[in-house]
């Protein structure tokens, strides 16, 4: 009898990853397409390791005993906060002032002289940080205007910095960064723009307010709505799309478009380049520099 019974009960399933929780196929495929549908980040099961290993730590604080635990949480309508330090725990904040310092170097000696004058003469300048992480990009962006445009924050000059992460958003806003992270700025632009803080054992600098009030630090999902209406003569998205698949990738470029000024410059990371119907109407001006068709 038991053994009979022992031959018909279902198979256990498999873990794809050896450790203290058991993780299923099926709990990595539900949380693969949570993340896609809310982030429009897709992964594939390569990817399991690197999430049950960002992903323990979490059950660990929770108290949880199981990946379908987790997944249980996660679809609950009190899901919301955890959805997003899912979120957190599976993207890559990497970001440093001036990385891909091309793109700044562009920026400061082909678009900014024009942007400058019409900035001079009343007209209005827009900036966007897509993705801005934890503020490092925006606060480049602000430097590079400010190295041509020492008045900006005086004119209508401003940035919009977005990120789906509330709280990379959140320390954007602080504008507060350890002398190591100040590191790739010029010695003239640190001085100027931030001022030495107390921070405990260590030395931190906060961004000054008038570099501050250039920039404006919102959570944006690129999956989601804009609420933008206005326009924009730069537009930095770089090394975000790459986590996308091919559709959505498509959708984002062409959603930038109307809301690019005409020779409008869009700046793009090193390992992606702009796909689908946006390529008509976006004329690469380098590898990862584009300019909207007039």
């Amino acid at each position: 009898m038991t053994q009979t019974a022992d031959r018909v009960r279902p198979a256990k399933e498999t873990s794809l990853v050896q450790g203290e929780f058991a993780f299923t196929a099926e709990d990595f495929r539900h949380i693969a397409q949570v993340l896609h549908s809310h982030a429009g980040i897709a992964l594939t099961e390569a990817k399991a390791a690197l999430v049950y290993s960002r992903l323990a730590k979490r059950l660990r604080a929770l108290g949880l005993r199981s990946f379908r635990d987790y997944c249980t949480l996660i679809d609950g309508a009190d899901g919301l906060d955890e959805r997003q330090a899912m979120f957190a725990a599976l993207t890559t904040n990497v970001t440093r002032f001036y990385r891909e310092p091309h793109h700044f170097d562009h920026l400061r000696d082909k678009v900014m002289p024009a942007l400058a004058e019409r900035a001079r003469q009343g007209g209005r300048v827009r900036l966007w940080s897509a993705a801005c992480s934890n503020g490092q990009e925006p606060y480049s962006m602000a430097l590079t205007v400010l190295s041509v445009l020492p008045e900006a924050a005086d004119l209508d000059v401003r940035i919009l910095a977005t990120d789906i992460d509330p709280n990379m958003v959140a320390e954007g806003r602080q504008g507060l960064y350890s002398a190591e992270t100040l590191e790739p700025v010029p010695d003239t632009l640190r001085h100027r723009w931030f001022k030495r803080e107390s921070g405990g054992d260590r030395m931190l600098y906060a961004a000054a307010p008038e570099l501050r009030r250039m920039i404006t630090f919102n959570e944006l999902n690129l999956i989601g709505d804009w609420p933008m209406k206005g326009k924009f003569d730069v537009i930095f998205c770089r090394n975000v799309v790459i986590y996308f698949d091919d559709q959505t990738q498509e959708t984002v470029w062409s959603r930038f478009l109307p809301l690019m000024n005409p020779g409008g410059t869009l700046y793009i990371g090193h390992s992606e380049r702009v796909s689908g119907p946006a390529t008509a109407r976006l004329r690469t001006s380098g590898l990862t520099t584009y300019e909207a068709a007039p």
